[in-house]
């Protein structure tokens, strides 16, 4: 069974540079979306995270650039997770084309934090169910 996940990001001038080009910062920001809606699609939504005084936080991300997306261009960002401790899980994440061309290359180790007490804080066992389930 094919545990990754995919969400479509259509490139827009807004997340361009004067040529074009996407902007390094913006590929963070499809990889935020992608988890987002990885954990929606399985049932978590971040605003009942939020009500609860619990979030996620990015600790650390390797990012390689591999190829440049253009304007307009319909991206593929892929998001599976590989490895789930205590309070911490690690997601690794591909954007491509519909051709399998790499554009980037990610891992992304989130942390659960107690917004409150702003401290980390074990992953909700339901949650933890959850990407327990979905590890490659």
């Amino acid at each position: 069974m094919n545990k990754n996940f995919f969400f479509s990001v259509r490139v827009y001038y807004e997340d361009t540079d004067a040529g074009g080009v996407v902007y390094n910062a913006n590929y963070v920001k499809f990889l935020e979306r992608a988890r987002t809606e990885w954990l929606r699609a399985h049932g978590v939504e971040q605003h009942g995270l939020l009500e609860k005084g619990f979030g996620f936080v990015v600790v650390s991300m390797q990012v390689d650039f591999k190829r440049s997306a253009r304007l307009d261009d319909q991206l593929l960002v892929s998001c599976s997770i590989s490895d789930v401790r205590a309070s911490s899980a690690i997601f690794h994440q591909d954007i491509t084309d519909s051709d399998g061309n790499v554009y980037v290359r990610a891992t992304t180790k989130i942390a659960s934090v107690d917004l409150n007490r702003k401290r980390p804080t074990g992953i909700p066992p339901e949650i933890k169910e959850v990407f327990l389930s979905e590890c490659d």
